[in-house]
């Protein structure tokens, strides 16, 4: 009698059946940018970053892999030797470019 009583139970739809799983979602990898500088990124932002046609903390940050503050140094360095000029002050958001392209004054 046990064994038909165990039986129903098991094949009904209750607490017993397979819970949906619900997808987690997309999770972003944690990025592993550089908090300190070294010779060879500082060579490159030397380098590299004046050539650049627009510049940003945003476009550092992606391209040579630095943090934000770093980014940040960098390009009040590289303004304050005259290799890139300020196009945009914003609060949030500081937009440069090469120091001889000629831009357009909005």
């Amino acid at each position: 009698m046990a064994k038909a009583k165990a039986a129903p139970a098991a094949s009904s739809g209750g607490k017993s059946a397979k819970k949906k799983k619900w997808s987690k979602g997309k999770v972003k990898d944690k990025a592993l940018h550089a908090v300190s500088l070294d010779k060879v990124t500082y060579d490159r932002i030397l380098k590299e970053v004046p050539t650049f046609k627009f510049i940003s903390q945003s476009i550092l940050i992606e391209r040579l892999k630095i943090n934000g503050s770093l980014a940040r140094v960098a390009i009040r360095h590289l303004e304050k030797e005259k290799q890139i000029k300020r196009i945009v002050h914003h609060s949030a958001q500081l937009i440069y470019s090469e120091y001889n392209f000629c831009s357009v004054e909005l």
